[in-house]
């Protein structure tokens, strides 16, 4: 897929989601929208920036596994392709969102990085791309990791990739669904409100739903969690000073600094 058609979805897909939280917000921020999304804006430029560095690396992994019949996939007996498809895009999945999140969550260092992400005290769908250039260096290194693991094409790859962006945008998006509709699409996919709860302010919930386009990898590891919308509160409880996560020289710094331990709080038993 060229870059250009890449490029396309990525606008497309904020535009989209941007006019229908308009229409129909889950929560009615006090914000300027167009001044809130500038810092999301710069950082999804320098994701960016860095995809299209690297891709020289990810499209040479692609082309070793493919012509040295490496991979787990490879090594599958013949099946449909749309299977192939299916079973590639899910598992890279795995590898390169679910695994990748878990371990910033994990590791201070990584979390450092990760914590921009975090830091958005009013999530839409320009969240989606909040990452500190470090963090896009760290993501896609496990989507390379993913693909020297599972050896798989460069279609699969642009597939997913494409996937990925439209996902976390539409995840990320402040918009209303009916309720019954979010619960039964979180059972397959990772909806609105599933997402929401892991921009919850504090922990436990901050470390659950960690999912970007399969919920059953949250599911399936224990990391799946509820929470009724009109608790959840965005930010992160370290860094709580709106006006300076608005700040990209801030940000940019940020991961360079002391850590901050989380204060955290229980979470009633019914909900984890």
């Amino acid at each position: 897929m060229p870059s250009l058609h890449r490029s396309i979805i990525l606008v497309g897909g904020i535009t989209f989601f941007w006019l229908i939280e308009y229409a129909v917000p889950l929560f009615k921020f006090k914000y300027k929208k167009f001044s809130h999304a500038w810092p999301n804006i710069f950082f999804t430029l320098t994701t960016v920036m860095v995809n299209l560095v690297m891709a020289v690396l990810l499209l040479k992994t692609s082309d070793w596994v493919i012509k040295n019949n490496f991979g787990l996939l490879q090594w599958l007996p013949e099946m449909p392709l749309w299977l192939y498809v299916v079973l590639g895009v899910a598992l890279l999945d795995l590898i390169a969102a679910w695994f990748a999140h878990w371990i910033q969550h994990r590791l201070k260092f990584l979390w450092m990085f990760h914590l921009i992400h975090h830091t958005d005290n009013n999530v839409d769908t320009t969240t989606a791309n909040r990452h500190h250039p470090g963090e896009s260096v760290v993501r896609f290194f496990f989507t390379v990791l993913g693909t020297f693991i599972l050896g798989l094409p460069i279609g699969v790859i642009m597939l997913y990739q494409s996937m990925s962006v439209v996902f976390s945008q539409f995840n990320h998006a402040n918009i209303s669904l009916p309720k019954k509709v979010d619960d039964i699409m979180s059972w397959i996919i990772v909806s609105p409100d599933m997402h929401k709860v892991h921009h919850h302010y504090v922990m436990p919930y901050t470390d659950t739903n960690y999912g970007n386009i399969f919920s059953i990898w949250d599911r399936l590891f224990g990391t799946f969690a509820k929470l009724d919308n009109n608790k959840i509160v965005y930010g992160v409880d370290t860094y709580p000073d709106e006006k300076e996560n608005t700040r990209i020289a801030f940000l940019l710094k940020l991961p360079f600094g002391k850590y901050r331990p989380p204060v955290g709080e229980k979470a009633p038993a019914d909900q984890l």
